[in-house]
């Protein structure tokens, strides 16, 4: 009988043992909530998942919960969801750069870490441990300074707007809205579709359809330049490096820069979607070496792009 009980509580404590090294290994994990626009957004944005996903995995000791829109109050909300949940780190992708601070505050007094990926928002720096960012200003500006380099003899502007608040649009608007405001450019349309490709399609359709002459086609990322090109293709308008219209989109996709290697289209921006292990290694350290840290970027010329230059710095497939 003794040596029943004996084996019984040997049992017991083993088990108990087990579920002591099974709940210590939960608590050990860091979680993680991740706020993005959808990856049905973009090239770029799928990237921009994956990246997240692949290196804030379960398998490296991640319990990561996303949300995914394109609308800023659905983010808000799910931000104060992610707080309410006691997350240990939000990862914020903003829809647009304003609205964030009561939540952001409510964060900090929860004790929770926010890091600001892809897009800056208009809050106090205090609120947020770092922004892994693009310049999207910058963007704009090196894309404006390559179309004026050309010297055409006018310049009439088809502008296609990404999502309008956002951080990518307001950067990459503003340096072509100077040149419309100086009337060195002119404003033939300036238009949202949102990023998306069928929409821009519509909007270059109108301008044709309207009548109104046009030299550049301005997308401010690559879907949308692939809707305004086969605008372009049905009504029989040429484009590219030799036709009359000037194509120019943002995000460096495979596909696209395969279209400016065919000289269809003539410049693309870069914008890189690799942020996650930046964060990661400021999460894992403890060590914040910049409150801003810009990823490096540039922009491709038709005329200069090398395979090379797709194998290296293209996106996707």
């Amino acid at each position: 009988m003794k040596k029943l009980v004996s084996a019984a509580i040997a049992v017991l404590m083993a088990a108990s043992l087990f579920v002591g090294c099974g709940k210590g290994k939960k608590s050990d994990s860091i979680k993680i909530g991740i706020i993005n626009n959808p990856p049905s957004e973009s090239g770029y944005r799928a990237a921009n998942v994956k990246d997240m996903e692949e290196v804030f995995s379960a398998a490296k000791g991640y319990e990561v919960k996303t949300f995914y829109s394109i609308k800023n109050d659905e983010q808000l909300n799910a931000a104060s969801q992610f707080i309410t949940e006691g997350v240990d780190y939000i990862l914020l992708s903003a829809a647009a750069t304003d609205g964030w601070d009561a939540v952001l505050k409510n964060a900090q007094k929860a004790g929770i870490k926010v890091f600001l990926f892809d897009r800056m928002i208009n809050t106090d720096p205090s609120l947020y441990e770092a922004a892994v960012v693009s310049d999207m200003a910058n963007q704009g500006n090196t894309a404006v300074a390559w179309l004026k380099s050309l010297n055409l003899p006018e310049y009439k502007v088809i502008h296609i707007q990404g999502a309008m608040g956002s951080d990518a649009q307001i950067g990459r608007t503003g340096a072509l809205d100077k040149e419309f405001a100086a009337g060195t450019m002119k404003k033939v349309v300036q238009q949202t579709a949102t990023w998306d490709e069928a929409e821009a399609k519509k909007i270059v359709e109108s301008v044709i359809n309207s009548g109104e002459d046009f030299n550049v086609i301005y997308a401010e990322n690559d879907g949308m330049a692939k809707g305004a090109v086969a605008a372009l293709d049905e009504a029989g308008i040429t484009h590219g490096v030799n036709g009359k219209v000037k194509v120019m989109g943002f995000d460096c996709n495979k596909w696209a820069l395969r279209e400016l290697l065919a000289g269809n289209w003539d410049y693309d921006g870069q914008c890189s979607p690799f942020q996650a292990a930046v964060i990661e290694q400021m999460i894992k350290t403890g060590n914040v070496p910049s409150k801003k840290v810009i990823s490096e970027e540039k922009g491709f010329d038709a005329k200069a792009l090398t395979q090379a230059d797709i194998d290296k710095y293209g996106l996707g497939d």
